[in-house]
């Protein structure tokens, strides 16, 4: 009996070794996974802890609720976005971070009627980064420092806030730290960005309803205000069965009203941030892409702000440029060539460009003074000209006479000085900022600003204007020339 106890004791101590065993190495192993996150922050899903102990939103007082979203693509799209952003800030009642002028194509989208667009969050912090490489190597312009919103906020009730000011705010930097430091930027406030933008990108969820990152995007979503539709009613353009077996879609689009989904009373309006992807829309096929916001007769205000935001000035500095180039440099009646040849679909279309402008050439010859004077502003190299239209008439100086500006030209390097020199974006900022523009202002390269000079050259042109079919910068030279901001 005394050899039987001595078998069950023995078989107990074991069990209960392995139950032990089991034990710690479930302990070990946790134990490993927290020193994981804690200590290796080069995920975008994880945060350093005294990251995660202060809430970025804590700077912020409680009334104070932004809306941020990810511009992309090239600076007419960017400007379109801006629009829309302006509009969805009013009408959820948010102040609207301004971003800064992305480098072309520097963040891409993708194409919205194939369904084929980067995820939400992906494009955050895309645009999050190159932000703040932007700051870094002090090439940073807002679109307030090209864009003039100055009467937009003044009059409406439009709130905005600079990006940087933005920043310095819920990520606790020291906003003259950007502008002192310049490229210089230690590794760990490079790390300190990097994870508050995971944190604004929505990478970690909400922080106590500090972020809402906003997940819809135009493959399944397309935001609408006041429409006498049922919210959540399906889209008239859904992915054909051939895109989604090729490319296994299952999205379905559904209209939702803006206000209704992110408004009061819902879960996003609880949070001091409201982050965006893309705000980038255009029409397809009868329906919008995204935002399907172009009139509120229930609204005025909102109405009155959407008519303020159909055209946006540059700022006073590039325009009187642009002005003054016509003028005084081509002085003659003129014409302008807006020929987009190498981006995208457009070098596949080189030979309709040309003949759009060559028919209006060919009218002119007939009923005006020769030369011609033509302002010719293409992404087509001058050292790539010979055997091409634009060649020929560089050769035909007896009847053409051609212009162009380039970034080198004094007078764009005037222009941009001068922009840089009014820094327009930071008087809309958290706090007085005459002291951090002027030293940011000497540490900052010159914007550029050729495309907006250009565009004002363009909205000159009293012999009429031949711009790339389907370029959004050949609309926005039309608006201009619609607005006749040039003669005011």
């Amino acid at each position: 009996m005394e050899g039987v106890n001595r078998l069950r004791k023995k078989q107990t101590s074991t069990l209960l070794f392995r139950s032990n065993k089991h034990l710690l190495i479930l302990i070990a192993l946790f134990s490993l996974f927290i020193f994981f996150i804690f200590f290796f922050p080069n995920n975008n899903n994880s945060l350093a802890p005294n990251f995660l102990k202060t809430t970025q939103c804590f700077n912020f007082q409680k009334t104070q609720k932004f809306l941020t979203y990810a511009p992309h693509s090239g600076f007419s799209n960017q400007l379109s976005e801006f629009k829309n952003a302006v509009l969805m800030s009013v009408i959820l009642n948010r102040t609207l971070v301004v971003p800064p002028v992305l480098d072309h194509h520097a963040v891409v989208l993708g194409s919205c009627p194939k369904f084929r667009v980067s995820d939400p969050k992906e494009l955050r912090f895309n645009v999050w980064n190159h932000a703040i490489e932007l700051i870094r190597t002090q090439r940073y312009v807002s679109m307030a420092d090209v864009i003039d919103i100055s009467s937009l906020v003044s009059e409406s009730a439009v709130r905005v806030i600079d990006f940087r000011h933005f920043v310095s705010l819920f990520c606790d930097v020291d906003i003259n730290y950007f502008c002192s430091k310049g490229s210089k930027m230690d590794d760990s406030l490079l790390e300190k960005l990097r994870q508050c933008g995971s944190v604004l990108s929505g990478h970690i969820g909400a922080i106590n309803e500090c972020v809402y990152a906003v997940e819809e995007d135009c493959r399944t979503t397309v935001w609408t205000y006041q429409k006498d539709v049922e919210n959540g009613a399906l889209d008239s353009f859904q992915p054909d069965e051939e895109l989604k077996r090729k490319k296994k879609i299952s999205f379905v689009r559904r209209r939702k009203d803006v206000y209704e989904t992110l408004g009061p009373r819902s879960i996003a309006d609880s949070a001091t941030v409201l982050s965006f992807g893309t705000l980038f829309t255009s029409p397809y096929k009868g329906s919008e892409s995204y935002i399907d916001i172009h009139e509120a007769p229930k609204d005025q205000k909102i109405q009155s702000l959407i008519n303020k935001i159909e055209f946006l000035p540059f700022v006073t500095e590039i325009l009187d440029a642009g002005k003054a180039y016509a003028l005084h440099t081509i002085k003659s009646p003129f014409v302008c060539a807006q020929l987009r040849l190498l981006d995208g679909q457009f070098k596949n279309h080189r030979s309709a460009t040309f003949q759009g402008l060559k028919q209006k050439l060919d009218s002119l010859r007939q009923k005006e003074s020769l030369p011609i004077h033509i302002f010719v502003m293409t992404d087509l190299p001058v050292s790539n000209w010979t055997g091409t239209y634009l060649g020929d008439l560089a050769n035909d100086s007896d009847s053409i006479k051609l212009f162009l500006l380039s970034e080198d030209d004094e007078l764009i390097k005037r222009a941009a000085k001068k922009v840089l020199d009014e820094g327009h974006g930071w008087n809309f900022g958290a706090f007085s900022s005459d002291g951090i523009k002027n030293v940011c202002h000497r540490r900052q390269k010159l914007p550029d600003i050729l495309l907006h000079v250009e565009e004002t050259v363009c909205s000159c042109a009293s012999l009429g204007f031949v711009g790339t079919a389907g370029s959004t910068i050949a609309d926005s030279i039309e608006m201009m020339r619609k607005k006749q901001f040039c003669s005011r």
